[in-house]
């Protein structure tokens, strides 16, 4: 999927934006994610173990969340064909504006929850009927792609196979430092800013979808 320059701006754009939410988010939840959820599944069962009720039953709401949202990902994939990735951002523009008209209205539960699904929704940009798609908020797979494609760029494969995947995960990064510096300015309000993104990201693939 990362196969042309169109889609390595595209993944690289949404990696730093899922990087810059899910700072927000760490920071916010004290150590759970909004995106991450093999962190959340890891701090699900060490708190199970510990008989951590409360603890457990956060991290398994914030899982239940963002399966939720991947599901509604899927449903705007398999119903709007060729002009699916636009409306799929519009969705995910739109949770996350109410994710701050939330935390404005002093719902700060309401606001997370609406981020989680958001989330989970925008791994389904590329997604094609049938498969899973590309990972977005999450880069253990790219980081493993990594590691594939330098192999195979030392047994005589492509030389530069690896880099689209090293610039999806320096994205994410990115977008996490720019996520917690926000966060400590302006705390949930910063979620604006990502919606605004998003609502960008929608706007100018659909402008650009049939050139």
């Amino acid at each position: 999927m990362l196969d042309s320059t169109r889609n390595i701006v595209l993944a690289c754009a949404l990696s730093a934006l899922a990087g810059y939410v899910d700072g927000i988010g760490f920071i916010h939840l004290g150590g759970l994610f909004v995106s991450f959820m093999s962190g959340n599944s890891t701090r699900l069962g060490v708190s199970l173990a510990q008989a951590n009720w409360p603890s457990a039953a956060e991290a398994f709401g914030l899982i239940v969340l963002f399966v939720a949202g991947a599901a509604a990902g899927s449903l705007i994939v398999l119903g709007r064909g060729a002009h699916r990735q636009p409306w799929l951002l519009l969705a995910e523009a739109l949770l996350l504006g109410g994710a701050a008209l939330s935390h404005l209205s002093g719902w700060p539960h309401t606001a997370v929850g609406l981020i989680v699904l958001a989330m989970g929704l925008e791994n389904a940009v590329f997604q094609i009927e049938g498969g899973a798609g590309l990972g977005l908020t999450y880069v253990t797979g790219a980081l493993i792609k990594v590691g594939q494609f330098l192999a195979a760029a030392l047994k005589g494969g492509d030389r530069w196979g690896w880099v689209p995947n090293l610039l999806l995960w320096a994205a994410l990064v990115a977008g996490s430092v720019c996520g917690a510096e926000a966060y400590h300015w302006i705390n949930l309000a910063a979620i604006w800013f990502a919606a605004a993104v998003a609502l960008l990201l929608s706007a100018a693939l659909a402008v650009t979808i049939h050139l």
